[in-house]
């Protein structure tokens, strides 16, 4: 995933400022969500990019509904458009763009079972390749 970059960075911000305004401490986040404290400090400073498991967890907690997290996080389009590389919220290491295109065509509920699967693909592959 992303480490340290401009949109890492601002994501976390935004999300430490949420935390904050509701108040909530980074512990009483980690007992709601189950996200180990070092892990949400990392990403409220920009230092990693949650995955969507990680965003369905943390997500009620911080007071947004899942599809709104998402959206940005840039994981799900509210509107069909044209998507190319360039296009804000696509990242080569997410997506393909075709999928991107194509999934940006589709209802968020859809866009958000298809993220849910992909995660989870990837976390198996993840896990099956750390083991040969």
């Amino acid at each position: 995933m992303e480490t340290g970059n401009g949109r890492s960075k601002e994501f976390g911000r935004m999300l430490r400022q949420q935390r904050l305004m509701i108040p909530m401490t980074l512990h009483n986040l980690t007992r709601k969500s189950g996200v180990s404290p070092s892990y949400l400090g990392r990403i409220e400073r920009g230092e990693r990019f949650p995955s969507a498991t990680i965003l369905q967890r943390i997500a009620r907690p911080l007071g947004f509904d899942v599809d709104e997290l998402f959206t940005l996080a840039g994981y799900l389009s509210t509107q069909p458009a044209a998507v190319s590389e360039a296009s804000p919220g696509y990242s080569s290491d997410r997506l393909d763009p075709y999928v991107y295109r194509v999934l940006s065509q589709e209802p968020i509920a859809v866009q958000r079972a298809v993220i849910g699967i992909i995660s989870i693909l990837r976390s198996i592959a993840k896990a099956d390749s750390g083991q040969q």
